[in-house]
């Protein structure tokens, strides 16, 4: 027997996803959901499971950084359907870019970070090391970009 979509409410997706229900109404109003909010008596929204794995999407895409109008771009092009797939693979490689970007630069960072752990628990093992702050003493990170 097929499983019956569950009408939620606006409050059991912000659970549910970890948005607010502001950033819901937000969302909606910056067409970021890919189907309309239906609503009920009084205007009241009703969400479906569909709708929470849209927004959840929505989630890890702006964790990693794409932007609002990036993300606009995509739900419209996943509205328009069948044929737009060569532009949403485009525009998602684009993303997997920057995301790869990202993680290089954060990386070079924590590995700046990891030099200076290991300065500092030398120098309370072994007592003062003369140039601990300076620059001179910091891995040459630069040389991978």
């Amino acid at each position: 027997m097929p499983e019956v979509e569950q009408d939620l409410s606006i409050g059991q997706v912000a659970e549910r996803t970890g948005l607010s229900v502001h950033t819901l109404r937000f969302y909606e109003r910056e067409g970021i959901l890919a189907n309309p909010v239906s609503r009920g008596p009084g205007g009241r929204r009703f969400y479906s499971e569909s709708d929470v794995e849209w927004l959840r999407l929505c989630v890890i895409l702006r964790a990693s950084g794409m932007p609002l109008p990036a993300i606009r771009q995509y739900t419209d092009l996943v509205r328009q359907g069948s044929g737009t797939e060569e532009e949403r693979l485009a525009l998602l490689r684009r993303h997997q870019e920057h995301v790869i970007a990202q993680i290089d630069k954060l990386t070079q960072c924590l590995d700046l970070i990891a030099f200076k752990v290991r300065v500092y628990e030398d120098h309370l093992e072994h007592g003062p090391v003369e140039h601990m702050c300076g620059v001179s003493s910091l891995p040459d990170l630069a040389k991978r970009d």
